[in-house]
């Protein structure tokens, strides 16, 4: 799709409401005109594929061309996934309990899926748990995923409220490692590790916040940029309202500073699962990492691009794009040497 058609295709499905709401946003901050911003919007759609979220949420309004230039938007981040993964094939990521079998020796954890086990397989499943964890098998974003005490429910009854409720996944409760555990106790923060073309090119530390059990950005959360070259955090924290966080507001522990536990094996993992399903050639994975092991918590085939190149994380007010499109040339350069031999 051209960047004609995909501009005129937003347009369509635009929310003027949050459109102008944004210009105003936008102008509060920046105390730029609402006349040039509106221009400016459009301008950064048809030049880079920005839609008016990404021009407020990467303050695209305090970068020149050559800047903006650099950044992954929303339509950039479509022709990734277009580009990269065969839609025939992405429903072995959507599809929770295909994903789990595809790749269950890499989860590090048991897991059950309810429609496929009796009442007694999930007694069995339960017996000498403290808690368990348990995910709509169609939900993204964290919705519907609960951390439960199955001792305090009757076995059958709260089999049967799973099923009712489509909670239809079952899982242990994995173990994070303590530093990690120390920022936010109370949900899992999981590593969003990108890679395309089997290569990493970005992660980031995305941490819970305000008592939620998920750590998810668009669930309350928070995110941070990782050095994929050495595992370090070398800036604050994030989250959807654009707070910034060098300390855990709940907690007081220093997030910048930390350098995430089993690096070098994370990286490994994620490049070595990437050749799994090479037909789906560019996914965000979510890792934990545990004390001793990691555990794969999930693959995206969609990627959200929201958690990239924020302004608090950029090095010179420059995005990620050239890094992306560093590892697709390298993917370009093999496939060429492999057609000269």
């Amino acid at each position: 799709m051209s960047k004609i058609k995909y501009l005129f295709k937003r347009i369509l499905k635009m929310n003027y409401k949050k459109f102008f709401d944004t210009i105003n946003l936008v102008h509060k901050r920046s105390n730029k005109n609402r006349i040039y911003i509106f221009f400016d919007i459009i301008i950064c759609g048809l030049k880079y594929q920005a839609g008016y979220m990404d021009y407020n949420l990467f303050e695209m309004y305090n970068m020149n061309s050559k800047e903006r230039k650099t950044i992954i938007t929303r339509g950039i981040n479509n022709s990734f996934i277009k580009k990269y993964n065969d839609q025939s094939q992405i429903y072995k990521f959507e599809d929770k309990v295909e994903f789990n079998k595809i790749f269950d020796k890499y989860l590090n954890r048991e897991w059950l899926y309810l429609s496929e086990a009796s009442l007694e397989d999930f007694k069995k499943f339960i017996k000498g748990k403290t808690e368990i964890i348990v995910k709509p098998i169609d939900s993204s974003c964290g919705t519907g995923i609960e951390i439960i005490d199955p001792r305090k429910k009757d076995a059958k009854e709260l089999y049967d409220t799973l099923i009712k409720n489509g909670q239809l996944l079952v899982e242990d409760v994995v173990k994070q490692n303590k530093e990690i555990s120390d920022i936010y106790p109370h949900s899992v923060n999981t590593l969003r590790v990108v890679t395309i073309n089997k290569k990493v090119v970005a992660a980031y530390l995305r941490i819970g916040n305000k008592e939620n059990v998920v750590d998810n950005f668009n669930h309350g959360g928070m995110a941070t940029k990782v050095n994929i070259e050495n595992g370090l955090i070398e800036y604050p924290a994030i989250d959807k309202e654009s707070k910034v966080y060098d300390v855990h507001p709940e907690t007081k522990k220093a997030i910048v500073g930390v350098r995430v536990p089993m690096w070098d094996e994370v990286v490994k993992l994620c490049e070595e699962i990437s050749h799994i399903i090479p037909e789906v050639g560019y996914v965000g994975w979510d890792i934990c990492v545990g004390d001793k092991k990691l555990y794969l918590i999930e693959g995206n085939d969609f990627p959200g691009h929201d958690i990239y190149q924020l302004p608090v994380h950029r090095s010179d007010n420059y995005g990620d794009l050239p890094i992306f499109e560093k590892a697709m040339r390298g993917d370009e350069n093999e496939n060429s040497n492999s057609n000269r031999s």
